[in-house]
């Protein structure tokens, strides 16, 4: 199954921001629900150790300090003992006070308790449960009957072995436990309120912030190669507007892609069809003449060789869009200048002369500057005639860097200054006889001084004449006294 015949399945970033904080905030929620319920349940556990520690403590301090106020001596028998401290106990509303006397083969005998129990199903109705509490060896503990949960802490007291007594508290925390719970439940109501109001602002903020990620979405499905010309507003200094500038970066970059593709395409079809229509009508026209055959020989040669050079010429324009164009290293500039000039004597016969050399030394790229130059004397060439002047130069002024071609022909005039720089424009007005080519030489000089940051100007010559210098923006470095 190929990508346009699968199915078209995806949740937007939005749904997804939003379903992630749904699931962060549910879980955060309940979390802080059930921690609630937790802690409420163990100070409902701490609640009720006191009591049951407290009113042991109260019965124990009373059986061993107390006094019968009928007889005002200490207790003998365990009776009079419990219904004293049950007549001056108010129990709680969970809480039996129960005071116990063993009879032998039977359960325990209930003695009355501080007031009737507000309990649903007492300890102290159940028999069977009563008597395992009597007569349990552990002081405290916990009963699990199928009526509820209870807390129990006994106080022994002495006796004869067939009547042995106790004093039994006893607690029901269900109630208690009853209200943890409520507040569970209400805190896990609040929290279905709180989600229901996060979704609604969630959504509306997710949607705020993924905006301008939305226009770029669909700012790059309206883009076609025609129209490259949409942008995104930029707004703010946050994260969402730098993805904006670097859409609109990528976006200008494409453009000049896209615009230096057609430029290429436009320019070789329009300077191609010249030489491919004289190729063609020439062999079309050619005779049996041995004599005409190789006169059309020789001028189809010479077209197919100025194609060769267009096209070369097209496509070293097209690599001055790459960034590895121009690779710059350590030049000497007097080494480099001697070298063009020597170069550029065996272009023609004119009065060749190295005016100037610039000492130092710079980073350029001495391959590209030497193709500029040696085009720039080969232009010179072509608008002057032999014997005349031809100066090549190289100055450092101001921080920059000047290496020139200057010629004493007939100059450029000033309605053709604004255009010889440009791809097959040779200007309206020629300035000798021998110009020829397709009017790229000068577009790749230019090329190659932008490259370093720099550029090409058109200046007039002292005495008549044009000189065209290239100025690259950078800082000599001064050669020390003593090195070659």
């Amino acid at each position: 199954m190929t990508t346009a015949e699968r199915p078209h399945r995806w949740i937007s970033a939005r749904v997804r921001i939003l379903l992630w904080l749904l699931v962060v905030m549910t879980v955060a929620l309940t979390a802080v629900a059930a921690t609630t319920r937790s802690v409420l349940l163990r100070d409902v556990d701490h609640r009720i150790d006191r009591l049951l520690a407290q009113e042991t403590a109260e019965f124990t301090n009373l059986a061993r300090e107390g006094v019968d106020p009928h007889t005002g001596e200490k207790f003998s028998t365990p009776d009079p003992l419990l219904r004293l401290f049950l007549s001056r106990q108010y129990a709680d509303p969970d809480e039996e006070l129960l005071g116990l006397v063993g009879r032998p083969g039977k359960a325990p005998a209930k003695k009355e308790q501080s007031r009737e129990p507000r309990i649903d199903h007492p300890l102290a109705e159940d028999t069977a449960a009563l008597r395992t509490v009597f007569e349990s060896p552990d002081a405290t503990g916990t009963l699990h009957r199928e009526r509820g949960e209870v807390r129990w802490a006994k106080v022994e007291i002495a006796a004869s072995a067939d009547h042995p007594a106790a004093f039994v508290v006893a607690f029901h925390p269900a109630g208690e436990q009853a209200k943890a719970g409520d507040v569970f439940t209400m805190l896990l109501a609040i929290s279905g309120v709180a989600l229901l109001m996060t979704t609604g602002i969630g959504w509306a903020v997710a949607g705020r912030i993924l905006k301008p990620v939305r226009l770029v979405r669909t700012t790059a499905a309206q883009l076609t190669e025609q129209d490259l010309t949409r942008r995104i507003p930029v707004q703010g200094r946050d994260d969402i507007a730098a993805l904006a500038e670097t859409f609109n970066g990528m976006l200008d970059r494409l453009e000049r892609a896209f615009a230096a593709q057609r430029e290429f395409a436009d320019d070789a079809g329009h300077e191609l069809r010249t030489p491919i229509t004289i190729v063609r009508g020439h062999l079309e026209l050619m005779g049996d003449d041995p004599g005409e055959r190789e006169e059309t020989v020789r001028i189809v040669t010479e077209e197919l060789d100025r194609m060769s050079r267009i096209v070369e010429d097209l496509l070293l324009l097209a690599k001055a869009e790459r960034p590895d164009f121009v690779t710059p290293e350590p030049v000497q500039l007097a080494e480099l200048t001697a070298d063009v000039f020597v170069k550029a004597r065996a272009l023609g016969d004119r009065d060749w002369q190295l005016a100037e050399v610039a000492e130092g030394e710079t980073a350029l790229d001495p391959q590209r500057i030497t193709q500029a130059m040696v085009q720039l004397a080969q232009n010179a060439v072509q608008h002057t005639v032999p014997g005349r002047r031809i100066g090549i130069g190289s100055r450092s002024t101001a921080g920059r860097i000047e290496l020139y071609v200057a010629d004493s022909g007939p100059g450029v005039q000033a309605q053709d200054a604004a255009v010889i720089f440009e791809r097959f424009r040779r200007g309206t007005a020629r300035r000798g006889a021998r110009a020829t080519g397709a009017g790229l030489g000068l577009a790749i000089v230019r090329a190659i001084a932008e490259g370093h940051g720099g550029q090409v100007e058109l200046r007039p010559t002292e005495g008549g004449g044009a000189t065209f210098v290239l100025v690259l923006r950078e800082v000599l470095r001064e050669q020390e006294p003593g090195l070659p």
